[in-house]
């Protein structure tokens, strides 16, 4: 296998792309490359140079071109340079002199050739040839716009002409795609051997319909513009995934740019030293004097020579790409079709490099230097695919637009956002979806009847960084810090200290002065369960306990630190439903007054503290209020309703695993709470008869109850 590590771009592509990044100031090389491939196609194949292949014949050279960078990182300004530095002389000696030269030739050629055919005068002939050359207009070396009638036209001259190329070129090509479908579907059929059927007209005393003249017009293409304006989530980007599958896929060599600025930390001195380096115009001088030197016809017809062994090699990498095609998924038909034709499109440009080394054969490094750059392109495809779908981009817009948005703000500013409610609904849907696995939260509420949403990009709780504010004073000097988790207890057992979960504008306790941001939650449990049966109840969970003052062994108080799974900022109203859904939540009652966000705690230096850690926090995504997923939380407790919370709390589990092993913890976990065997069975079995699929009462006796007096026993 090849390593294209090792493998040298061509020297004439790395150094005109040395210019185009000094002078845009932009390192992004892989873009430019691929437009300085496209101005060198541009050059052999209007000089038509040809592949002799022994295994498919004749192959002209010619290269189609996507290059795609954000608007202000010099994709103008880097083709201006090669057309207007590099390139000029070449096409200004090719259309003033090379062109008109080789047309002669050719004309008299296919009149001769006529002439004979037909028993006609041969000047006749080349006179009617000539008109028929002049009436179809000046010659026009690139375009951006144009009809298929116009570029069959275009393809008519270059025919009686014998050589030239028709070259289209198209700038911010998401604007500008829709108007250009029908030449970009009559190019289409020109890339491969730069054939194309001719239009039947019907022949008049007006309008009389030429004779055919045989033959092949290489076809070259330039598509730039942003990729913003391109994969716009519409009927644009509709439209260009259209043209991949239809057959640009396997046309084009693709460029995503991804700027990156030649000097971060240069000087203005710096920077404009190395714009006016000599060294820069010697180099463009150098390739502007070569390429000019390549416009004569001595350099006309190029027939490039394919060696065995450069042969075996592009068959070999043939090889490859349709191997590495083949274990695509068949849904992924574009990647499969862009994947197996690598090798022509490598094969192509490797002919334009030999032609602008003289060569008269296609050398291994040509090759190697193709593939290098068509494999370049093919990461850029990858990208390119794999770019944000439109409910993507919704979730991330409402989470960082920063204020509160309705279906008409989202229609207006979102391209994609369609405007049918039930499109809405879907796209709204799936954004909500994908938020979630991006830690994007987003919220909805009505007011007088409208749709508002808010949304937020979340950050995971790291233990190392739990947010606390504590004082000795009961309402000032609350000092903020983020603390290990692990270090709490110095906190909570450090006598005479009051501490929150939030921090306070200028240290003042005070609802009106909370900083929105927490990543622990807080309960008081004042009684009515013990303390062991609330460590096996959320074992589960990373958290920590504490006893307060009041606690004793009947009646256990005390404290629950519970790391959530993000760092949440709800206002007032929202933190107060957060808490209440999580005091719903629980199998166990706590105070709600918790549901406070200025609400502090005492310290206790005669603490019990107990810590539980494990790999997993508390999700919170199913208490935020005005959630979707917190709609489904509330929908699956009214199903639960008439359970008490430690039912509720084992029959939501029971739903997704083993009712037998779900009931037996039920039953211990009123055992340690301190219940007798009769409450306990008692207990089991009415929570058993409420459910929709409960175990057979003879089974329940055999299993879990057995299991129940053993542990009240003290038995294993």
């Amino acid at each position: 296998m090849l390593d294209l590590e090792q493998v040298p771009h061509h020297h004439a592509i790395e150094e005109i792309t040395q210019v185009l990044s000094t002078k845009t100031q932009n390192n992004d090389k892989a873009f430019f490359r691929v437009i300085v491939a496209y101005s060198l196609s541009v050059v052999a194949s209007s000089m038509r140079t040809t592949i002799n292949t022994k295994d498919r014949g004749n192959i002209p050279v010619n290269t189609y071109t996507l290059a795609l960078s954000p608007s202000g990182t010099g994709k103008g300004f880097s083709l201006g340079i090669l057309e207007n530095e590099i390139m000029h002389g070449f096409r200004q000696n090719f259309v003033e002199n090379t062109l008109p030269d080789i047309a002669q030739n050719n004309m008299w050629s296919i009149a001769t050739k006529r002439a004979v055919r037909k028993q006609t005068d041969e000047k006749d002939e080349f006179n009617g040839l000539q008109k028929e050359y002049n009436d179809t207009g000046a010659y026009p070396y690139s375009f951006d716009s144009g009809s298929a009638p116009a570029i069959k036209q275009v393809r008519q001259k270059l025919l009686l002409a014998g050589a030239g190329a028709i070259n289209l070129q198209i700038d911010e090509i998401g604007s500008n795609l829709i108007g250009s479908t029908e030449v970009l579907n009559t190019y289409l059929e020109l890339y491969d051997q730069g054939m194309i059927k001719p239009k039947l007209t019907k022949n008049t005393a007006d309008n009389k319909r030429h004779e055919e003249v045989e033959g092949k017009t290489p076809s070259n293409m330039l598509l730039f513009g942003t990729p913003s304006k391109l994969l716009d989530g519409g009927s644009t980007e509709d439209a260009f995934y259209s043209f991949l599958e239809t057959g640009y896929g396997r046309r084009c060599i693709f460029a995503m740019g991804h700027p990156e600025p030649a000097a971060n930390d240069a000087t203005a001195e710096e920077i404009y030293a190395s714009l006016i380096n000599p060294a820069n115009e010697m180099m463009a001088a150098k390739w502007a004097s070569h390429l000019t030197s390549l416009a004569t016809p001595d350099k006309f017809n190029w027939s490039l020579d394919v060696a065995d062994d450069v042969g075996i090699e592009c068959l070999q990498y043939r090889i490859l790409c349709e191997r590495a095609a083949k274990e695509l998924p068949l849904y992924d038909e574009i990647r499969k079709t862009e994947m197996s034709h690598r090798y022509f499109k490598a094969m192509k440009l490797a002919g334009a490099l030999a032609f602008i080394d003289e060569s008269f054969s296609i050398e291994m490094s040509h090759l190697h230097s193709a593939i290098k750059l068509v494999e370049e392109s093919g990461a850029a495809f990858q990208k390119l695919l794999t770019r944000e779908k439109p409910y993507m981009k919704l979730a991330h817009y409402v989470a960082n637009c920063g204020q509160e948005v309705t279906h008409a703000d989202l229609h207006e500013a979102l391209p994609f956002y369609k405007a049918s409610a039930s499109a809405r609904s879907e796209m709204m849907t799936l954004a909500t979806a994908f938020g979630i696995r991006q830690h994007i939260i987003l919220k909805k509420t009505f007011v007088d009847g409208i749709e508002f949403f808010t949304g937020d990009t979340l950050k995971e709780t790291s233990l190392d960084q739990i947010d606390v504010s504590y004082s000795t004073d009961f309402a000032y000097n609350y000092g903020h810090e983020r603390v290990p988790f692990d270090q709490l207890h110095n906190l909570v057992t450090e006598p005479g200290y009051h501490w929150a979960n939030h921090a306070f504008v200028k240290e003042h306790r005070a609802e009106e002065n909370v900083i929105q941001g927490f990543n622990m939650v807080v309960l008081d449990v004042d009684g009515g369960v013990r303390i062991d049966m609330v460590h096996e109840l959320l074992k589960e969970y990373t958290f920590m306990t504490y006893t307060t003052k009041r606690h004793t062994d009947a009646e256990n108080r005390f404290r629950i630190m519970l790391p959530i799974s993000y760092e949440l900022s709800l206002d007032r109203d929202d933190y107060r439903d957060f808490m209440e859904n999580i005091v719903k939540w629980l199998p166990f009652a706590v105070d709600e007054s918790a549901n406070q966000r200025s609400r502090k705690w005492m310290s206790n230096d005669k603490a019990i503290v107990y810590y539980n850690t494990t790999d997993r926090l508390l999700d919170v995504l199913p208490f935020v209020p005005k959630t979707a997923k917190n709609e489904q939380f509330q929908k699956e407790f009214v199903k639960l309703e008439s359970l008490d919370n430690l039912e509720r709390w084992f029959a939501e589990r029971i739903a997704n695993g083993n009712r037998s092993n779900q009931l037996i913890k039920f039953a211990l976990a009123l055992v340690d709470n301190g219940m007798t065997y009769n409450e306990v069975e008692q207990s089991v079995l009415n929570f058993n008869r409420k459910l929709s699929e409960g175990l057979d009462e003879s089974e329940l006796r055999r299993t879990v109850l057995v299991t129940v007096a053993k542990r009240l026993q003290g038995l294993p």
